[in-house]
């Protein structure tokens, strides 16, 4: 059932985003460090770019055990998940693709290049995450392909400062179990941390015809140390391990049409960073070196269908020198990728070991000319190994002109490049790649403005992006054969982004934000643009939390409107309208002692019943009751 018409805003939401914040940060998020706004974290306010950043605080506080049940909630993110939780989710920031999102976990390029470029946002959940940061609007300059859209960077917990530890529990609707487990230990020179959950539940039927149920499972673990022998020296290593299993309804063998199937797709995503910096008179030396391994296996009825993997290596090696106020950077970035595609059920006719590479050279300059006013101009040129090289740009100003008040402007540009699938196809005789494309590409700016006065802020910005180059999927009727080109049109998304937070005690932090979003595609030059499909007009959310006594508390409301979909089960595929939806949630928590919380929650508390892809139905209201201990400091 539709909550608003098409293409009109709630007075409400308008007044209530230019009220309160985009609580998406603890309240003291002003005191925090960006760590992907710059190649060097910066101070949040002195953040060029639109930023949001959900602290341990507030994830604790809101329970939600998925990180795109968390991400939604940021200003300019859209998600779209395919059924249930645990089957493919895309994120879409500012109306960019679902490949345009580069993400970070504890500084670990994250994206699968087993799986078209994206980021597996079904696969991670919260419980051993202490920090989540969205940085919103091209960031390739600094961060090279796939942040054409955005950048997010979670992290998991510090291992300095400290001896903690917690345990949780949880059962609910769905069959669904949930047990995780985080520690830390150090003192201020060394440390270890470490988590482990589990998230297990039956599901629900996805298609939604009286078959049975589509179930998930999703095991993560983690390992992080650091050791700082002398002052200015860090020695650090962090490891995680990522695997889930998740049913799903596919597609009819002899109609190629949805139905309710036996499919089930399994993931493994293993990866290791380790890195050494030294900060000596005013010099900071960095050096990187990473491995991420992905596979997917996907079944039917048990029986094999298909699988991938690939591989990444990424090293890399930056200096920066402070003189004054300003800092000069200087880094270079080496990633070479392997893919590899074997199935069960064409007889080897989708085999392909693939590999490509990239070496990359990135300078920065942030400068802070007075009390009120600094800049940041960076540059980057990408050399690859299979498609024309790219260098990117982006410039940006903070200014201060009174107290309370902050002014921000950028324009960047962002690169995506072509997936594996791209550039070598499926299927011979039916998808085949064309090795001439070359890299997505996007140019763009940001202005707004934000104030703050006591426990209260409120925020603006306007943005604007226009991607060229697009890669889109091409039919040729009279051959019957598919493949992949750069689109000769170009993309636009543009809209405005209002934000703000409102700290009443420690009993309430109310925040409120909404984005109005136009994006429109044009894939031949000359042609009349059309609005892109799952990305809504207007978005909104409330997040709200606090402590009183021995209660704790947290809630969020999602609001989210109307949206195009393809039918394809049809021929021609029809375009479709999916109604809007609002999705809330709720947490009470009860401090029995020092030690030990227990928390009854809630999702989807309205029991919206909505589709984020067409065909595809959504869990409704669900429950869930828990224990969390805690040991430590």
């Amino acid at each position: 059932m539709s909550l608003f018409k098409e293409d009109t805003v709630s007075p409400f939401l308008i007044l209530a985003a230019l009220a309160a914040p985009t609580t998406a940060a603890d309240a003291a998020t002003q005191d925090s460090i960006v760590v992907t706004a710059a190649r060097e974290p910066l101070d949040a306010e002195s953040a060029p770019v639109s930023v949001t950043i959900f602290g341990s605080e507030t994830m604790q506080a809101l329970g939600l055990p998925s990180a795109t049940d968390l991400l939604r909630l940021s200003p300019g993110v859209s998600v779209a998940t395919t059924g249930p939780r645990g089957t493919q989710t895309q994120l879409r920031i500012r109306g960019a693709e679902a490949n345009h999102t580069l993400l970070f976990v504890d500084g670990i390029r994250f994206n699968d290049p087993a799986a078209g470029n994206e980021a597996r946002f079904e696969l991670l959940t919260t419980d051993s995450l202490s920090r989540v940061e969205i940085v919103r609007g091209p960031q390739s300059a600094l961060w090279g392909s796939e942040a054409l859209g955005g950048v997010i960077a979670i992290e998991t917990a510090d291992p300095i400062g400290g001896t903690k530890a917690s345990l949780l529990g949880e059962y609910g609707s769905f069959d669904s179990v949930r047990a995780s487990a985080q520690f830390a230990a150090g003192t201020d020179t060394a440390g270890v941390s470490g988590s482990a959950g589990w998230l297990s539940s039956d599901g629900i039927d996805s298609f939604g015809d009286g078959g049975e149920n589509d179930g998930f499972e999703t095991f993560s673990a983690s390992l992080k140390g650091i050791v700082r022998p002398a002052d200015g020296i860090e020695l650090g290593v962090a490891g995680h391990w990522i695997e889930g299993t998740s049913e799903f309804d596919g597609t009819d063998p002899v109609t190629f049409a949805r139905a309710d199937t036996l499919d089930e797709t399994r993931n493994r995503i293993g990866a290791i960073r380790g890195w050494a910096k030294a900060d000596v008179d005013g010099w900071s030396l960095q050096g990187d070196l990473g491995w991420l391994g992905s596979t997917n296996r996907n079944r039917l009825d048990d029986e094999p269908l298909n699988r991938t993997s690939g591989e990444r290596l990424s090293a890399g090696a930056q200096v920066s020198r402070t003189l004054g106020r300003s800092r000069l950077t200087a880094a270079i970035e080496h990633q070479a990728e392997d893919f590899r595609a074997r199935d069960q059920v064409y007889f080897g006719g989708t085999d392909q070991d693939r590999g490509r590479h990239l070496t990359a050279f990135i300078g920065e300059w942030h400068a802070r000319w007075s009390e009120q006013i600094s800049t940041d101009l960076s540059v980057r040129h990408d050399s690859f190994s299979e498609f024309r090289d790219a260098t990117t740009f982006r410039a940006a100003a903070v200014i201060e002109p009174t107290a309370g008040w902050r002014l921000h402007a950028a324009y960047g540009e962002g690169i995506a490049q072509p997936s594996f699938y791209d550039l070598y196809g499926f299927f011979p005789g039916s998808f085949a790649g064309n090795p001439m494309l070359k890299a997505e590409s996007s140019r763009g700016w940001e202005a707004g403005a934000r104030w703050q006065s006591g426990a209260f802020s409120a925020g603006i910005t306007g943005f604007s992006n226009r991607l060229n180059s697009e890669i889109v999927d091409t039919y040729d009727p009279a051959t019957f054969l598919s493949s992949t080109a750069n689109a000769q049109g170009k993309s636009r998304r543009r809209g405005i982004e209002l934000d703000g937070s409102w700290r009443l005690s420690a009993a309430a932090t109310i925040g409120v934000n909404y984005t109005y979003l136009d994006a429109e595609e044009q894939k031949t030059s000359g042609t009349t643009p059309i609005r892109e499909l799952r990305r809504p007009r207007h978005s909104a959310n409330l997040i709200a939390n606090g402590t009183a006594g021995r209660l704790s508390w947290g809630a969020t409301a999602g609001y989210v409107g109307k949206r195009g979909d393809t039918d394809f089960d049809f021929f021609p595929s029809p375009r479709v309208t999916l109604d809007d939806y609002l999705l809330a949630s709720l947490r009470l928590g009860w401090r029995i002692n020092d030690r030990i919380e227990a928390y009854a929650r809630i999702e989807n508390a309205f029991d919206a019943d909505y589709q984020d892809v067409v065909g595809y139905n959504t869990p409704g209201r669900a429950g869930y009751a828990g224990l969390r201990i805690r040991f430590g400091d």
